[in-house]
This record gives C-alpha cells, sequence and structure tokens, in this order.
C-alpha cells in the first residue's frame, strides 16, 4: 500500500534534551510511572458482602507491583450515602464504612510504601452531599454554612405555580436546581439532587477545600486526581443584575431534560476553576517544600485542547501536573481511520506547553472499556499506545486484561445516570454500570472477586476465561503483553526519547521513538483486513525490523525478524518492533 499520510510531527518529551549530548536529567516519580485507577467498590472483596473495600486492595497491591505500576489512584472513600456511589460525599475527614476504616486505610498505605507504590485519591471539590452536615446546617439556617451552597429563589408563574431559577440542567438530566421547604429557595446541583454544588465564591469554603487536601496529605498520600473540575464554578449572578442568567440552547438536542441541550457558557470552564487549580498546587507544593516528595494532581475535564492546557500552569503560576488527556476516550473509537488516530494523538503533544509531560488515558469509570469501544482485538494496540507515547500512562483496572463491559439489566441498574434516563429499554446507553462490573481475579465463584453471595454489580459473562489467574499462566495474554509493555517502558528511549507519527493508510497508524542511537516503531492496524507497509518512510529505517511485542493474536514472535520495506501487518494486529 502506499503512503496516503505524511505529516510528521517531531517533538521532544523534555525541553533540557534540546541538546542531545547532555546527560539524562533526573525524572521525578511521577514522570515516569503508571497511574493505575482502582474503583474500589470493584476491585476486591475481603469480607463477602458483595462490595470491594479497602482490606481487598491491601491484599491485592501486590498484583499491581507485578505490572509494574507505582501508583494508584482510588476513587472516592469517603463517607457517603451512595447516590453516585461515593461522589456524593457526607464526610470527607472519613472512610466509608463498606470499605472499612481509617485504620484499613493506615494499613493500606503501610502496604503500600513497603512496596513503593504511591496512593493518589479521588478529590470532589465540585459538591458535597446532601446528608453532609454542612448542607444539614445550611436546611436550619445556619448562615456559615447556608453560603457553603448555591441558593437562589425560584420564578413564579401567572398561575402561581414555583418552577426553579432558569434552564439549568444536570449533567445527569432534568433542571440542576432543587427546591426546599426550610430554606424557601432552591439549590444548585450540576450533578444528582444529592449532590449540592459548594459555592466557591464564599472564601470559607476555599479554605475548608484546602484543609480537606491537607488532611489526607498528612496521610501520606501522594496527590489526588480532581474530579468535575470544570464544573467547579458558576458565573457571580451579581454580573447579571442579581440573576443566574439563561445558558442558550444548542440545538443539538430537541430534549430538554438533556445536558446537551443548552451550551453550558455560564457553569463550565470558567477561569475562576483554573485559579483554584494554581491555589491548590500550592499547597501541594508547601507540603513538597518540606520533604523533598512530589504531589502529584491530576484534573478531570472534558474541555477543548485550549482550557485543558490552562491547567498546565500560566508561566507565573504552576497547576496540574496532569490535565487529563481523554482523546483516546472521547475523540476516537474502533470506526475510526489511522489517520483519525493520528489526528487526535498529535493534537495534545501539539497544544502542550513544551516543557510539560503528556499523558494518555484509554478507560475509566465513567466510559465504555476499550475492548467494547475498539475492540478486543485491539487491547493490546492501545496499551502499546499508552504506555509507549511520550508521557504518562494511566490505566483503567482490567484494561490490562482486555475486560469488557457487562451486561447490566434495568432492574439491576445502580448508576444514577441511567437511572434518570427513567427509560428500561435505552438506559445502557447512558448508564456507567458496565464498565463497573467487578474485576475479574479467576474462574472461581463472582470472578474470585467475593466469596458473598450476590456482589453489588453482577460479574461479566465470560469471566471464566478472561481473568488474572488464566492470563498469568498464558505465554501470550493480554497481562503478559501489558507486562513486557510496562518493562520496555522502562528503557531510555520511552523515558526521553523523540517521537514522530504516520497514517500510513485507512488502517495502519505507527509511530516511531527514538533516543541517540536506539530506535523503536510502534505499529497498530486498527482494520481486520491485512495491509504491506513500507517502514523506510521513517529515517534511520533501512533493512529489517525485529520483533519486541506483539499483540496477542498475531503470529509473529519475539526475535523474528521482517524486511522493513514490505512488512504485512494482519488485520487488528499490533506490533513492537526494534530497529535494526
Amino acid at each position: 500500500m502506499g503512503i496516503r499520510m505524511r505529516s510528521i510531527l517531531l517533538l521532544p518529551v523534555l525541553f533540557a534534551l534540546a541538546v542531545s549530548g547532555e546527560s539524562d536529567p533526573e525524572l521525578d516519580w511521577w514522570e515516569t510511572t503508571i497511574f493505575y485507577q482502582i474503583y474500589p467498590r470493584s476491585f476486591k472483596d475481603s469480607d463477602g458482602d458483595g462490595i470491594g473495600d479497602l482490606n481487598g486492595i491491601t491484599s491485592s497491591l501486590e498484583y499491581l507491583k507485578e505490572m509494574g505500576i507505582g501508583a494508584t489512584w482510588l476513587s472516592p472513600i469517603f463517607k457517603s450515602p451512595m447516590y453516585d456511589f461515593g461522589y456524593d460525599i457526607a464526610d470527607f475527614y472519613a472512610i466509608q464504612d463498606e470499605y472499612g476504616t481509617m485504620e484499613d486505610f493506615e494499613n493500606l498505605m503501610a502496604k503500600a510504601k513497603e512496596l513503593d507504590i504511591k496512593i493518589v485519591l479521588d478529590f470532589v471539590p465540585n459538591h458535597t452531599s446532601n446528608e453532609s452536615v454542612w448542607f444539614e446546617e445550611a436546611l436550619k439556617g445556619h448562615e456559615k454554612y447556608y453560603d457553603y451552597f448555591v441558593w437562589e429563589n425560584g420564578t413564579v408563574d401567572e398561575n402561581g405555580v414555583m418552577h426553579p431559577p432558569n434552564n439549568w440542567v444536570s449533567v445527569f438530566r432534568k433542571s440542576a436546581w432543587e427546591y426546599r421547604e426550610e430554606v424557601g429557595q432552591y439549590y444548585l446541583h450540576q450533578f444528582v439532587i444529592g449532590q449540592p454544588d459548594l459555592n466557591y465564591r464564599n472564601p470559607d469554603v476555599v479554605e475548608e477545600m484546602k484543609n480537606v487536601v491537607r488532611f489526607w496529605l498528612d496521610k501520606g498520600v501522594a496527590g489526588f486526581r480532581v474530579d468535575a473540575i470544570a464544573h467547579l464554578f458558576e458565573v457571580d449572578k451579581a454580573d447579571f443584575g442579581g440573576v443566574y442568567p439563561d445558558e442558550p440552547l444548542t440545538r443539538n438536542t430537541d430534549d430538554p431534560d438533556s445536558y446537551d441541550y443548552l451550551d453550558h457558557i455560564y457553569t463550565k470552564d470558567l477561569d475562576e476553576t483554573v485559579e483554584m487549580v494554581y491555589q491548590w498546587r500550592e499547597v501541594f507544593d508547601e507540603y513538597k517544600a518540606k520533604d523533598g516528595l512530589t504531589r502529584v494532581m491530576m484534573t478531570e475535564a472534558y474541555s477543548s485542547p485550549q482550557m485543558t492546557m490552562k491547567y498546565f500552569g500560566n508561566g507565573e503560576r504552576l497547576g496540574a501536573q496532569m490535565p487529563f488527556n481523554f482523546v483516546l476516550i472521547s475523540d476516537v473509537n474502533g470506526r475510526s481511520s489511522a489517520a483519525e488516530i493520528k489526528y487526535a494523538l498529535d493534537k495534545f503533544l501539539t497544544f502542550k506547553p513544551i516543557d510539560q509531560h503528556a499523558n494518555w488515558v484509554a478507560g475509566n469509570h465513567d466510559n465504555n472499556r476499550v475492548s467494547s469501544r475498539f475492540s478486543p482485538e485491539l487491547v493490546d494496540g492501545i496499551n502499546m499506545i499508552v504506555l509507549l507515547m511520550p508521557g504518562i500512562a494511566v490505566t483503567y483496572m482490567g484494561e490490562e486484561i482486555g475486560m469488557v463491559d457487562g451486561y447490566v439489566s434495568w432492574e439491576d441498574t445502580v448508576d444514577p445516570s441511567g437511572c434518570n434516563t427513567d427509560d428500561p429499554i435505552n438506559y445502557w446507553m447512558a448508564s456507567r454500570d458496565p464498565e463497573r462490573t467487578p474485576f475479574q481475579w479467576s474462574a472461581d465463584v463472582n470472578a474470585g472477586f467475593s466469596e458473598g453471595n450476590k456482589t453489588w454489580l453482577p460479574v461479566a459473562e465470560g469471566f471464566e476465561n478472561l481473568n488474572v489467574e488464566v492470563q498469568r499462566v498464558t505465554d501470550k495474554s493480554h497481562l503478559n503483553v501489558y507486562k513486557a509493555l510496562s518493562l520496555l517502558r522502562t528503557d531510555k528511549i520511552f523515558r526521553y526519547g523523540r517521537y514522530e507519527s504516520v497514517a500510513f493508510n485507512e488502517g495502519v497508524f505507527a509511530f516511531r521513538r527514538w533516543y541517540k542511537n536506539k530506535a523503536y516503531i510502534v505499529v497498530v492496524n486498527f482494520r481486520q483486513e491485512a495491509y504491506t507497509i513500507d517502514l523506510t518512510y521513517f529515517e534511520g529505517v533501512n533493512k529489517k525490523v525485529e520483533v519486541v511485542i506483539s499483540s496477542i493474536q498475531s503470529p509473529k514472535k519475539a526475535k523474528d525478524a521482517f524486511k522493513a520495506n514490505a512488512l504485512e501487518i494482519l488485520g487488528s494486529e499490533a506490533l513492537v518492533l526494534k530497529v535494526d
């Protein structure tokens, strides 16, 4: 096949390496590790109640070490009524009973330290729970806590009927306002009704949340993933005559209850949010100044590249080390062409500041699994991209073994995003339960996740063959491919090397990483048909290439050599090649 797209992106991973003869700079812990996301409720149940817990995580940390994982971030473990399964926090300073105790958490921290695995927690600053002491005190008229939240008067129509203050819609559908008779006003909730938004225009809230950060940093955590950061601020109504304005319509849908119905110019991606990230980074750096350990901040925002880059800093002040890069989730899927894959991957590298790192996120607890969005055959190829592209790798639990979305019936659905559709037919399109099904450890009952009679979500079908235990002892398995990639990632080429990419045709995307006199090429075929490609397109590739790692369905084995100018790539095949 001829070359269809020849654009090249050449970017240094580190600004300090502009001169190749310089000695290698020392990298910080977070710059070289792999971050592994654990959804605690679904990872490992230690007490048979069908719900994952902290002791289950502690007992499984050796598995992370086995894969070469150096840090894990945990979805929320704090006290919560669980309307949104931990993202509605009633007490930011306490552990949810289902997950364990503070002693259990401290044991987890001790075990992780013993294994040299950093623990990163989920920080949920946008909202609290309507069962929190803060909100309960607000309803009682406590002025301090009333001002912790965003309140507004309703509007009354000509018939004397009360309506929400404006047209703002929740991310989980329907009005973002909920009336409380105790106060005689509506409170704002950009997510579920049980998650009242905090008022960051109140300095007391700002300081309270900084104290939450300090509390857990004092416990030894190595940083935070900051949830739903884009929604932190809404406009100051004082700028609009004392009334929160309606948001304009998008015309993307005819459903007024849908979040996509509105253009969220007054409730999302405000500049004040970026300023708050800078303030939190200052708190993180207070701790680094004491003991020399960097605390890392990851920010979650499904925003434009231009907005996302602001979270890094502004040249004078520092922000998050890792504003999450979601292009592998939001921009592409199994139907995407190689050119679309290239465009998506190169975009973050193009926009990011030259002295900052990219990061790669292919899955999480809010989006369908890689196997389901791309295909089971492309799991290894996507993991090659995540682990070997320039930057920091993030893996959602189960992606290393190719877990697929589980089937969760309407009756078993618990995710508010699915339940709020009120649609027993199409609920699955909004539900996040399928990607949250229990982790598949073995072919035992409940996939080895729990010894209980029932798990909080049903285990996905096919776990008897798709699990850690089976893949550990299978020479060519997703897990063993992942381990090989993790080990290869420690090579200086992938820590310091340069990068260029190409879409050879409709299906084949490839990128080269090189450093000094060594180079590797990663090739992923996103189509099921075979192609023959000419890798001499890449500078310095002349005669042969040698297979280092191949996807599990590939017949090619490690150390197999092939002519670089006529390499056949089979359907859905993925390879890591060493340049001769």
